[in-house]
């Protein structure tokens, strides 16, 4: 297939383009923000175009041809949302919106929609299906479920053959550090305090990335037009847990635990019941503590990555987030 994939140079859609890259014909369209990096898509075999999902004329230049498109475009940390919501109002939405309408005009023949599991918001007990009402917390998440609602809606009205993909809480390397894990990892690296909010038992469900790509792909070669599917990882926790994990592999003790204000509106449970996608033939191949370990030893083994990020705008978001400076 020819595939535009939006977003590829972030975390999870670059581990995409290095799934599929062999096989396919990729065009890699990104802004390239913080959290998007070229470097991501090395060793890939990719078309690259720099610009903006909510930028009509650059979108159709980037879809010109394609056959299917898979959007991972994304403003993608909640914390960001909170003090800001407007770059992801304008990338959820309006950027949506935008390549909905492209893929129409342009006669591409699927769409996929990679979203979270966000977008239900919590739950006690159980686990949420593709039927469970919609009920996001956060700016992050209301945005989110207004993407994938002008998906369905494109999908109901205009025909398009689109599908939505919502993931759980992704995790492992090339993720940028703001995230949990690799916050963490590197801080505990640095023998820095490893900030956890309120009393750190939120549970995640967590999902190796890789699995999440596998089960994107399957889902565009597969799923139903019009359909939702969640993907769920094996095993759930609380981060606290993960956090002790962490200290753990990197050799480190719990006196490095700091527990700070908790976030505002902070969901206390997400947990995704994946039968659908598992119809199609999909199972996640990697246990979380094999897949923490992995993730462990890739930030190790990769300073080159993650000096930069470290050493720049991260250090002053970092501060003004944790009141605190790195070491």
């Amino acid at each position: 297939m020819r595939l535009l994939v939006t977003g590829a140079a972030g975390f999870i859609g670059s581990t995409y383009v290095h799934l599929v890259s062999g096989g396919h014909d990729v065009t890699v369209l990104d802004k390239l923000t913080y959290a998007g990096r070229r470097e991501n898509l090395e060793g890939a075999d990719v078309r690259f175009i720099e610009g903006a999902i909510e930028d009509p004329a650059t979108v159709r230049e980037a879809m010109e041809g394609a056959d299917a498109v898979v959007n991972f475009a994304a403003e993608s940390h909640v914390d960001r949302s909170i003090e800001g919501q407007d770059p992801f109002a304008v990338t959820h939405v309006i950027g949506t919106g935008t390549l909905l309408d492209a893929a129409r005009e342009l006669g591409v023949s699927r769409y996929v929609q990679v979203s979270t599991d966000e977008v239900y918001g919590s739950i006690e007990s159980g686990s949420f299906t593709e039927t469970s009402p919609l009920d996001p917390s956060s700016p992050y998440s209301a945005t989110k479920a207004g993407g994938d609602l002008l998906v369905s809606a494109h999908a109901h009205t205009h025909g398009i053959e689109a599908v939505i993909c919502r993931g759980s809480n992704n995790y492992g390397p090339r993720q940028h550090p703001e995230k949990l894990i690799p916050l963490c990892i590197l801080n505990a690296l640095h023998d820095d305090p490893l900030p956890v909010y309120g009393d750190g038992r939120q549970v995640r469900n967590w999902l190796y990335v890789q699995d999440f790509a596998r089960a994107i792909h399957l889902v565009l070669e597969r799923g139903k037009p019009g359909e939702a599917y969640n993907v769920g990882g094996p095993d759930e926790c609380e981060n606290i847990a993960v956090v002790r994990r962490i200290l753990d592999l990197t050799g480190r003790d719990d006196s490095l635990i700091e527990y700070v204000k908790d976030r505002p509106g902070h969901d206390r449970r997400y947990s995704l019941a994946s039968d659908k996608v598992r119809e199609l033939g999909w199972e996640a191949q990697t246990r979380f503590d094999d897949g923490l370990e992995r993730t462990v030893q890739w930030y190790r083994d990769n300073e080159r990555w993650w000096a930069p990020i470290r050493s720049g705008e991260y250090r002053a978001y970092y501060e003004q987030q944790y009141g605190r400076s790195l070491g």
